[in-house]
């Protein structure tokens, strides 16, 4: 009896360590419909889930349009193209999440806030028929999970029982799984956690300011960030999903991997050894559910390469690591 109980508990534990991970990417939307073609070299990543994001926009931080599924718009990110881009993963046994979320000129989406009552209001009103336009897609199109929000802390500090109201609403609407997608340094003070599926995070911590630290510290550098991502996980007793990572192929990445410059020296090794150290401290964690890597384009000859700085993978000696991490758990 005592052998049989050790060999389920054995079993149970390994089952459990071989969990299938969302093993994402985020593919950016085009000026046209995706296409079989465009599809072929996002697979041989052997990722299993993609992030769609049909882009809202605002003009200012403190102004209450916004201005989504226009003609002005790609239409990758309109209504039509993600449809249709929807359909095309779903046909090759790849599962999607929409992740609506807003772009601001020259401003930061954490730093959305109005200056009067009726401002909020209004401001509440347009993202409700946003999101919950996206929401009724995500039903329609059987899309696997919805990301309600991206990198709106001082909205959501500020507003609480809206985005009660709001979350409730979208589940009357949709019937797949939620999270909502907050920054890496505010992503502890999300109050509503406990509502949806996922804990989201967009993974982009500060680890090192060495120009291309080694896999060893970047480890090491990663364990007092992971303390609060397990406590929190466990408080809210949900699992945690990176609903972007990534690292540009430049010198200092890891120092502030949100940073975008375009100025930045080209470093392979870095962005190599940065996501090798993500994938070690995490990809194993049984309370971990998994990540999309930012970003992947379309026309995958013409883009990233030796020479690129962006964050993207493609042609690069990162993508080896991606695809070694992601074929691990290849089930679909």
């Amino acid at each position: 009896m005592k052998k049989l109980f050790y060999f389920i508990f054995f079993l149970f534990s390994f089952c459990s360590s071989q969990e299938q991970k969302i093993n994402g990417i985020s593919f950016v939307a085009s000026q046209n419909l995706t296409t079989q073609k465009e599809v072929i070299p996002l697979m041989e990543t052997h990722a299993n889930w993609v992030t769609l994001m049909p882009f809202a926009f605002m003009k200012t931080v403190n102004d209450t349009a916004i201005f989504f599924n226009s003609k002005r718009q790609w239409i990758g990110e309109r209504k039509e193209g993600i449809e249709n881009a929807t359909t095309l993963f779903h046909t090759n046994k790849i599962k999607v999440m929409l992740k609506p979320q807003i772009w601001i000129p020259n401003g930061f989406t954490g730093h959305i806030e109005m200056k009067t009552e009726e401002d909020w209001l209004t401001l509440e009103n347009n993202y409700s028929k946003y999101i919950l336009f996206y929401a009724t897609i995500a039903q329609h199109q059987n899309i696997e999970l919805f990301c309600i929000g991206t990198e709106l802390n001082r909205f959501v500090i500020k507003r609480p029982m809206f985005w009660q109201k709001l979350i409730q609403d979208i589940k009357k609407i949709y019937h797949g799984e939620l999270t909502y997608a907050e920054n890496w340094d505010t992503y502890q003070s999300v109050p509503f956690y406990k509502d949806l599926d996922y804990i989201g995070i967009d993974a982009y911590f500060p680890l090192t300011n060495t120009q291309t630290p080694t896999i060893s510290e970047l480890e090491k550098n990663w364990l007092q960030h992971k303390k609060g991502i397990v406590s929190l996980s466990k408080t809210i007793q949900k699992k945690v999903l990176f609903t972007e990572y990534g690292y540009q192929s430049t010198d200092y990445t890891a120092h502030e991997p949100w940073n975008f410059s375009k100025e930045k020296k080209v470093n392979l090794l870095a962005q190599t050894n940065a996501l090798t150290a993500l994938y070690n401290e995490f990809w194993e964690e049984d309370w971990f559910a998994g990540g999309f890597l930012w970003k992947w384009f379309e026309n995958n000859n013409a883009v990233g390469g030796l020479t690129d700085s962006d964050y993207t993978v493609q042609n690069k000696p990162a993508l080896t690591i991606v695809k070694n991490r992601y074929k691990k758990n290849v089930t679909k």
